[in-house]
């Protein structure tokens, strides 16, 4: 059931100290987390999976160190991390509060002027379990010398290998899968202004939003990655977050994004892609009826 004896090991020896389990921490659909105290002191947390992709954790702590050294964001910091095991420092959670909100979206706004070398990574990345296509030489490459804008980025390697995978898996109608081909095809047309790759989160829905007691907002889990700023805005919108309008206004503040509103379901499209894939075909419904209302501006 679980391994907690073989997890305070694994945390221990790559801390150097022993540890003890202080208690579960819920919120993760992925992987089991755990409450550790420390010889010396304080608490961690960590996090495992049994049977990891290659390059899992080291992704998500790249990922955390690329959000934290843009000195925009607050995330915890990565402690240890080995193939199958996570360690952070432990954040207190505490209440999600207007001001709290207020900062995390004027945080955001400043991460988003963050540019990036490239659309995608270099390296291994993950959506929650699954991988995202990174980015690589040529065409499709995403990165500086490759010739690709957010566009044809944006379809090839995140739309398109999603939506193959859920309509393999049975989770897309046929009607919806047309519908998504269809957007990828127009993206040139709907996307909006150009926007060069900046940092974002990549996966920002709510439970990868931590309201700390200390009045600031950590952000988790993250597929950080060179991407369109709206996708983060989007994908806070789709599965909710505390005092959202606040995060929203604080944000358009510090960063306006003239109809930015209007082009949210097309950024809700590639997460509700990897949603169909991992959890079946209401979300693949409900990815078709985004595409759709995204065509409506065509």
């Amino acid at each position: 059931m679980t391994d907690a004896p073989g997890l305070a090991d694994r945390v221990a020896a790559l801390l150097g100290e022993p540890v003890t389990e202080a208690g579960p921490v819920g919120g993760g659909s992925v992987c089991r987390s755990v409450r550790l105290r420390r010889r010396s002191g304080g608490t961690v947390f960590a996090k495992t999976l049994a049977d990891a992709p290659p390059g899992f954790f080291a992704a998500e702590a790249a990922g955390l160190r690329l959000l934290g050294g843009t000195g925009t964001v607050a995330v915890p910091e990565v402690l240890a991390a080995d193939e199958r095991t996570l360690v952070l420092e432990w954040v207190e959670p505490g209440p999600a509060t207007p001001a709290a909100a207020e900062r995390l979206g004027r945080e955001l706004a400043a991460l988003h002027r963050v540019p990036a070398p490239g659309y995608g990574t270099a390296h291994a990345a993950f959506i929650g379990p699954l991988p995202l296509p990174a980015a690589g030489p040529g065409p499709a490459s995403g990165l500086p010398g490759g010739g690709e804008d957010w566009a044809a980025f944006h379809a090839a390697r995140r739309l398109l290998p999603f939506l193959r995978q859920a309509a393999d898996r049975g989770a897309m109608a046929p009607a919806d899968v047309r519908a998504v081909e269809r957007l990828c095809e127009l993206l040139p047309r709907i996307g909006g202004p150009a926007q060069p790759p900046a940092v974002i989160h990549g996966d920002l829905w709510s439970g990868n939003v931590l309201f700390a007691a200390d009045g600031r907002a950590r952000l988790v889990d993250p597929a950080a990655q060179g991407g369109h700023p709206e996708a983060d805005l989007a994908m806070l919108e789709l599965f909710g977050c505390s005092h959202l309008e606040r995060v929203l206004a604080a944000y358009e503040e510090v960063r306006p994004l003239p109809g930015r509103r209007e082009r949210v379901p097309l950024h809700q499209v590639h997460p509700l892609l990897v949603h169909a894939v991992l959890f079946g075909a209401g979300y693949g419904a409900a990815a078709g009826r985004a595409a759709r209302a995204a065509l409506t501006s065509v």
